[in-house]
């Protein structure tokens, strides 16, 4: 009898812990992320850097992106050797902030297609945005 229940209990224990590693969500592997979400999906990351970031500013990933060292082609997404990374970050702050502030957006997102202000507000396909009003 007491065997039989031990042989019940450890059965329970084995299901109810394959169930608990089964719900887990894995980690994207993404690290220093630090405007966009920790928890971002390939798919919306990839959204955001190629539909948005790419058009908005006629950019490649390599503009905000070091190179790994000694590669000639693969990138080193973690790491902020380009200045050009930091800057965007702040612009991707000041993007929601501007959308929270005075839009009125209670979680603006950085990709969201509710957001009134993006990149392309003022870039408009280029690096740069052109600094000459009415232009």
């Amino acid at each position: 009898m007491f065997r039989k229940k031990l042989m019940i209990i450890t059965v329970l224990l084995v299901v109810v812990s394959l169930c608990v590693t089964a719900m887990r969500v894995p980690g994207n592997g993404y690290t220093n992320l630090k405007v966009l979400p920790r928890n971002i999906s390939t798919k919306e990351l990839n959204k955001i850097m190629i539909d948005d970031f790419e058009d908005d500013l006629g950019v490649s990933c390599n503009y905000c992106h070091a190179k790994v060292k000694g590669e000639t082609q693969k990138l080193d997404y973690a790491s902020d050797e380009k200045p050009e990374k930091e800057i965007a970050r702040n612009m991707m702050r000041m993007t929601l902030k501007l959308n929270k502030q005075y839009f009125k957006m209670k979680h603006p997102l950085i990709g969201s297609p509710a957001l009134t202000v993006t990149c392309n507000t003022c870039h408009n396909g280029q690096p740069h945005p052109n600094n000459a009003a009415g232009e």
